[in-house]
């Protein structure tokens, strides 16, 4: 069984799909449903494999800063809201994090708290069930390419072995958590591993992330706010993609290696991710608009998965092309789902640079 934290997000509901589909094992899925959470990304599941399908599927509500209850889910004495005891877990995925940049420079001290103090509580949690009953677990740490910061043009992509150098709050308190992971497997042996993933895109993205914010907005008209010259350099990985590398992590993945880095082999400009948005939209280029560059705005990233392709044979199966017709043409058979969440998803952009929308 398996214990995932954060699971109504965009990355996490795409794990839980897959584990669904892929796995007979049972899941149990913490999420507080902040702002980016989602329980429609799950409702097939839900309906599947909740209290009223097969029993495989267990939701809670609550707060990865809950000790306690951090300490029973572990533990396997749980209950949902239906008072279903949860199982015991055998492995626990930790994505429940708050993830947008922008938000991180209006507001750092709650990434602090729910990236930094979030992971602390769930790793105490672990180590103090293995040690009262130990057992065979694992504990995934998903973490993000921008702790590594900012690489040069010319520089060959981010490996497991680059050095630490977030320049966002956001990407500081992801940082802190990695460390935080490092330093329980050195000190207390406990079993974790860390996946730093490049920018992921695809279907049910909160609308405040680059693509899925060009994709409606322009289907709307408005303007697309691009930062600064347009020429930052993102590797974009789909986020199924991402969730198969992270069950292959789980599966198949050397503890001793302690961290893998997951790319999409899809380095773009976002300048040209806007005009590809566009062309696919028929919208015109003078819907752009440049405004102030982001501030700590990191140039690019780009990451190398040798170790991960070596030690698990997963590689990306879709291509940046494919994937982002794909993703573009969800957000246009799915206005109803992104316009009920646009006010939130557009708050931070209008507090930064946004003019204001036209409806």
């Amino acid at each position: 069984m398996i214990l995932v934290t954060g699971g109504c997000g965009f990355i996490g509901s795409a794990f839980v799909l897959g584990w669904m589909r892929d796995c007979d094992e049972p899941v149990v899925n913490l999420d507080l449903l902040t702002y980016a959470g989602n329980l429609e990304s799950l409702a097939d599941v839900a309906s599947a494999h909740g209290t009223d399908g097969d029993g495989r599927y267990c939701f809670i509500r609550g707060d990865v800063r809950d000790g306690a209850l951090m300490t029973a889910l572990v533990a396997g004495r749980a209950t949902d809201a239906g008072g279903r005891p949860t199982p015991l877990p055998d492995a626990l995925v930790h994505f429940a994090a708050e993830s947008h940049v922008d938000r991180s420079i209006l507001g750092p001290a709650e990434f602090v708290s729910a990236n930094v103090v979030g992971t602390q509580v769930v790793l105490d949690a672990v180590r103090a069930e293995l040690e009262k009953a130990p057992r065979p677990f694992r504990y995934v740490q998903v973490s993000t390419d921008e702790v590594y910061g900012s690489l040069a043009r010319d520089a060959a992509p981010f490996t497991e072995r680059s050095p630490i150098a977030p320049n966002s709050p956001y990407a500081a308190s992801k940082a802190g958590a990695d460390v935080l992971v490092n330093a329980y497997a050195e000190t207390f042996a406990l079993p974790a591993l860390i996946v730093r993933c490049s920018n992921n895109y695809g279907p049910y993205q909160f609308p405040e992330k680059l693509i899925p914010l060009m994709t409606t907005r322009a289907i709307e008209g408005e303007p697309l706010p691009v930062y600064g010259d347009g020429m930052n350099v993102r590797d974009w990985l789909h986020v199924d993609d991402h969730a198969a590398a992270l069950w292959a992590v789980l599966t198949k993945g050397h503890l001793e290696d302690r961290v893998y880095n997951v790319g999409g082999d899809s380095e773009r400009m976002n300048l040209d991710v806007v005009h590809d948005i566009l062309a696919q939209l028929g919208a015109p280029r003078t819907l752009v608009q440049f405004v102030p560059d982001r501030l700590g705005h990191d140039r690019r990233y780009a990451m190398n998965h040798e170790l991960l392709s070596g030690r698990t044979g997963w590689y990306p199966a879709h291509t940046f092309r494919e994937g982002l017709r794909d993703t573009v043409q969800w957000y246009r058979d799915n206005e109803a789902w992104w316009s009920r969440v646009r006010s939130e998803a557009y708050r931070a952009a209008r507090e930064l640079y946004l003019t204001p929308p036209s409806a």
